[in-house]
């Protein structure tokens, strides 16, 4: 089977996509379509923070609304907005 290539929306060059879409729905197939599989690792990571940050409980309806709006910012919109109190890690 051939590797499944997606134009990355989010890292702008052409790259592996994922094996299958990741939701039964508009959104998932648009994902599938236009998201790499970094991308994606990447959408993963920054989920966790989002999680954490504002304390989400992810099996609630207003938490997988809420991510699913913050994964079409970040994939198609103008990039999620980070909490206000977020500091990003220094190195």
């Amino acid at each position: 089977m051939a590797e499944h290539k997606v134009f990355c929306v989010k890292l702008k060059k052409e790259l592996p996509g994922l094996d299958e879409p990741p939701f039964d729905t508009e959104l998932g197939q648009k994902v599938y379509d236009n998201v790499s599989l970094e991308a994606w690792k990447g959408w993963t990571e920054f989920c966790k923070m989002l999680l954490n940050e504002y304390r989400l409980q992810p099996w609630t309806p207003q938490a997988q609304q809420f991510l699913v709006e913050q994964m079409e910012q970040f994939f198609f919109g103008e990039g999620s907005a980070l909490p206000s109190e977020f500091v990003p890690p220094s190195h």
